[in-house]
């Protein structure tokens, strides 16, 4: 049988969880990187949340960005940023909120080394409190938005399946704002509306990895450990994860890198480059930090305490935990269950001969 075919039929033997710690140390590198970078390099914000000057003409004349930044120091203006769109066929330039006489002297300068007419520029002006409701807007959104999931996570599934996701929910912000910081990209209200939207895609995956384990707590939760369960739940929904990502991936990808970056449609670049790294990173964490993180918490629980004593002494789980490659030994549950919960486990009891 083909892997393809078992993973597609579910019949993996994938072991996530016993592989937790390079997961773990991957993201906790990658989080290091970010936090690093959004503490040191910032972000580069649009207009639309500094405010400022917003300067569009087409660049018929072939203007380069050092011609266009000699004119605006001709005429006073520094520190304002440049960019060539369209592949060089127009300018953009973003400078602090300037009055109206140097404004329309900035103007006339950038067109004349771009070759067009001042009243064919495109202008726009941005006050700098319009960027801070932005920002208000969104975070409480943000906050509200993790309220509710929270709470509906912990009546539908259970309070430790809530915070597990949570968990993975801030590694996806951290990892996605990391790359804004690292990569220098802008970030607008584009970016914010699909990092909202990014959130809602990764805790659906998350939750659908969860339901199956506790569909399969209920069905086999005495005879499994609870690592072997989220395994066995995990290799039972990672086509269905693929998959979902694949389909969300490819139109995403088509909007980024055919439309933004081959067609020069740079308004979708923002929103689509979000998009396309919160999916990713989405269906990453809800199986390398989600399920492990919810498996490793609840194996110090009594109960799975309790379960891992029994299939200790038994040697082997079930059928399954034989198929799948997750079969211990008596000597090698004991050193797990002491490494993995720090519960010693209990011996066999001797049975007493009859004289």
């Amino acid at each position: 049988m083909s892997t393809f075919g078992r993973l597609y039929r579910g019949e993996t033997r994938i072991d996530f969880v016993g592989n937790r710690r390079r997961g773990f140390t991957f993201s906790g590198v990658m989080v290091a990187i970010a936090l690093i970078s959004m503490l040191f390099a910032g972000f580069n914000f649009s207009v639309d949340f500094e405010g400022g000057t917003v300067i569009e003409v087409e660049n018929p004349g072939g203007a380069t960005i050092s011609d266009v930044r000699g004119a605006l120091e001709g005429v006073g203006v520094t520190g304002a940023k440049v960019q060539l769109i369209g592949g060089g066929d127009g300018v953009r330039v973003q400078a602090e909120q300037l009055p109206v006489v140097e404004e329309d002297a900035a103007v006339a300068a950038i067109a004349a080394v771009a070759g067009v007419d001042p009243a064919d520029a495109s202008r726009e002006t941005v006050s700098p409190t319009f960027g801070s409701q932005v920002a208000e807007s969104a975070l409480r959104a943000l906050i509200i938005f993790l309220i509710v999931v929270a709470v509906y996570i912990s009546i539908r599934l259970e309070w430790k399946m809530a915070f597990a996701g949570m968990l993975a929910l801030g590694h996806d912000l951290l990892f996605t704002a990391g790359i804004y910081s690292l990569s220098g990209f802008e970030v607008s209200p584009s970016t914010v509306i699909a990092i909202l939207t990014i959130l809602g895609y990764s805790l659906y995956d998350t939750v659908v990895v969860f339901d199956k384990v506790l569909e399969n707590i209920q069905e086999r939760g005495e005879r499994h450990t609870i690592s072997a369960i989220v395994n066995m739940s995990m290799n039972q929904v990672f086509m269905r994860s693929i998959n979902t990502s694949l389909t969300s991936l490819l139109p995403i990808g088509s909007l980024l890198f055919v439309g933004s970056f081959l067609l020069g449609a740079t308004t979708l670049r923002e929103f689509a480059l979000a998009l396309f790294i919160g999916v990713f990173v989405g269906t990453y964490s809800s199986i390398f930090v989600a399920s492990p993180v919810l498996a490793r918490w609840k194996e110090k629980e009594e109960r799975w305490q309790r379960v891992r004593r029994r299939v200790g002494r038994k040697g082997i789980e079930d059928e399954f935990a034989v198929t799948h490659g997750v079969a211990q030994s008596p000597a090698d549950s004991a050193e797990a269950i002491t490494a993995t919960t720090g519960a010693a486990p209990r011996p066999p009891r001797k049975r007493r001969r009859k004289r």
